[in-house]
């Protein structure tokens, strides 16, 4: 099986991951319109790296790259994957402060697009808010943020496998 995996090219680790990447994002839509939980600002920002991650991964299965391409794209996936492990991690973080401290909730984040720059939005959304400090619900004695996080560290040994892949390739192609 190791061997196997070992053998893996950049292509078909980029299906892995975008077939991870459906999932994350069917979970999280099965939680909103089945289960009724209301998306915070946080999770949405967490949604969008998931489709970043997604888009990168998708690229990358369209194209099927080799050698130093395949690496691009590896660390494209590891950039898009970083930003949901802060977000997440942020988002946990949040979570974990006692109620005095928790910020205040702010407007929503539809509102926030239609009347702030992005930038603020973003700095905003990052801040947190009340909505993010709220614990919706707990599976194993961990919230959402927390199988978020643990989501993207497992999705980041996809990008790291096409960065292997991508190097196994190139050393492959060296003149001996």
């Amino acid at each position: 099986m190791m061997q196997s995996v070992q053998a893996w090219t950049p292509r078909r680790w980029a299906l892995l991951g975008l077939g991870f990447c459906v999932l994350m994002m069917g979970v999280a839509l099965f939680l909103e319109h089945v289960m009724g939980l209301e998306p915070c600002p946080l999770c949405i920002f967490q949604r969008v790296a998931v489709l970043a991650t997604a888009l990168v991964l998708g690229l990358a299965a369209l194209h099927g790259p080799r050698g130093s391409v395949g690496a691009v794209y590896g660390v494209l996936g590891l950039v898009t994957v970083g930003a949901g492990v802060g977000l997440a991690w942020r988002h946990l973080w949040l979570q974990s402060l006692p109620p005095s401290e928790v910020p205040s909730c702010g407007p929503g984040l539809d509102y926030m697009l239609e009347i702030l720059p992005l930038r603020e939005v973003l700095n905003t959304v990052l801040m947190g808010s009340g909505e993010c400090a709220e614990v919706g619900g707990r599976l194993l004695g961990l919230s959402l943020p927390g199988w978020t996080l643990i989501g993207f560290m497992v999705l980041a040994l996809v990008p790291l496998g096409m960065l292997f892949a991508a190097l196994r390739d190139r050393r492959g192609q060296a003149p001996a």
